[in-house]
């Protein structure tokens, strides 16, 4: 993969729609890992990013770019924090 990273003001519409829903779908199944070991409030604020990612997958305006940015980091970091959390927890046990 020698790919070089876009931001997303140099994305096509499809490959930003693409995006979104890949992160929303994450946010989504990290909901439902969530609610298998009984953590609503993960639940909760991941279905909420998710939802509010989705809400943005029609066609981003300009000046909408940095918020989207800001929303895609913080569902990645939500991601992130629940599956370090899972490993983490997986160690102790």
């Amino acid at each position: 993969m020698n790919d070089i990273s876009k931001t997303l003001a140099d994305m096509t519409a499809v490959e930003r729609s693409s995006l979104l829903d890949t992160v929303a779908e994450a946010l989504e199944a990290t909901a439902d890992a969530a609610e298998d070991v009984g953590d609503l409030r993960f639940v909760a604020s991941s279905l909420f990013v998710a939802a509010t990612i989705r809400g943005l997958s029609g066609d981003i305006r300009p000046e909408d770019i940095k918020a989207a940015e800001i929303l895609l980091e913080q569902g990645i970091v939500l991601v992130q924090q629940f599956s370090n959390r899972r490993g983490r927890d997986a160690m102790l046990n």
